[in-house]
């Protein structure tokens, strides 16, 4: 039997995520934790919740899974994953260990196809250094996969999304565009044969990035995944009570989905993203709807989006120190500088947010990019990211 997984789901990866006016609206009617060991809650819409044991010790907890982003079995267990471990990555934590959550319609896909599911869950968690232990499954209409994830990092050190200050500089470390690029697989549109690039992308763990992040000291970090680089840029900036310049053109695409937006080409994941941002969003005239989705695109395992402070950045240059660029092996990119509430973009400054003000929060307009705002890291071996989308 040969069937195709991503023609056995409605929803594909992280775009199956409830949209976030949806899911923001349920949480806020449920009980605040009153526990002081809990760290990180449910209240700032962080990564991971971190639990504090003791004063050396605090554990980190996550639940990640979805449908099929892709239609192999071995590459939809690794990237669900590499998606999983990303938010114990974003965190700066270490992941201890893994329990795996499955769906699987066991009347519709062979036996061998959840196997090969398990196996690139399992395999990607051993290249994390760390077992799947066990897990749950049920049967389900579609094919359902993630892991459960345990970490652990000291108390005092744990990175989260509410830290982020003013001349923060802001780097992302993967392009975007995943979620457009395997919607257009799935609907047999990949004219430009993309998906390889985005399966490597979403394949590829955030411990690296990590690891430099703790070793270059920064201030706050998230992970780019459902909600798109405006969602949670959202979400870091409202925990951080701080506003944010970007600039439009330094924010890396993949080539292909670029193309594909402007084709009409996105997943309902991103479109849903794009609808509630838009009441928080300023747009220049100059902003076509494509470049709207591309900054809202439901991406799938994506990059670490992390505010660096300025001496650490180096700024006006580019983040260069051996850290990022042994971390990275590949390329980051500087997108902007966190702001106060009351600062004005100028005109290398592309998108603002005010994240404590609850009308308008971002503003959008495009603007050349300063050449000493790029920032690179590292010689580039990955996939192509767009010459003047934050290339180089």
């Amino acid at each position: 039997m040969s069937v195709r997984l991503t023609k056995v789901a409605k929803r594909a990866g992280c775009a199956a995520k409830q949209p976030p006016g949806y899911l923001f609206a349920l949480l806020s009617g449920l009980p605040k934790s009153t526990d002081p060991n809990v760290l990180v809650g449910s209240a700032t819409a962080d990564d991971a919740a971190v639990y504090r044991l003791d004063a050396e010790r605090a554990l980190v907890l996550t639940t990640d899974f979805f449908t099929p982003i892709v239609d192999s079995p071995y590459d939809f267990g690794a990237i669900s994953a590499a998606n999983a471990l990303s938010d114990v990555y974003a965190i700066g934590a270490a992941p201890l260990a893994a329990l795996a959550v499955v769906g699987f319609p066991d009347e519709l896909l062979e036996a061998a196809v959840l196997a090969e599911i398990l196996r690139g869950g399992a395999e990607k968690a051993a290249e994390a250094g760390i077992e799947v232990v066990g897990g749950h499954t049920i049967r389900a209409d579609e094919p359902i996969y993630g892991l459960s994830v345990t970490g652990i990092v000291h108390p005092a050190r744990a990175v989260t999304n509410a830290g982020a200050k003013p001349s923060d500089l802001l780097v992302l470390t993967k392009p975007l565009g995943v979620g457009i690029v395997t919607t257009a697989a799935k609907n047999d549109a990949d004219t430009e044969h993309a998906l390889g690039d985005a399966i490597v992308l979403m394949s590829t763990l955030n411990r690296a990035a990590s690891e430099a992040m703790l070793e270059v000291g920064v201030s706050a970090a998230t992970d780019v995944t459902g909600f798109g680089l405006l969602g949670h840029l959202g979400n870091l900036l409202r925990a951080s009570a701080a506003s944010a310049s970007l600039w439009l053109d330094a924010v890396p695409i993949l080539p292909a989905a670029r193309t594909y937006a402007q084709r009409g080409i996105a997943p309902g994941g991103t479109r849903a993203n794009h609808r509630f941002v838009a009441a928080c969003v300023e747009y220049g005239p100059d902003v076509p709807i494509e470049d709207q989705l591309l900054f809202a695109d439901a991406q799938t395992s994506g990059g670490l989006l992390i505010a660096v402070p300025e001496e650490r950045g180096a700024r006006p240059h580019p983040p260069s120190s051996g850290a990022w660029r042994r971390a990275l092996r590949g390329r980051c990119v500087s997108l902007g500088l966190v702001v106060e509430h009351r600062s004005r973009p100028s005109g290398a400054q592309a998108l603002r947010s005010r994240g404590a003000i609850p009308t308008r929060l971002l503003r959008l307009a495009r603007a050349a990019l300063p050449r000493k705002a790029s920032a690179t890291c590292g010689k580039h071996d990955g996939p192509h990211v767009a010459p003047g989308r934050g290339s180089t």
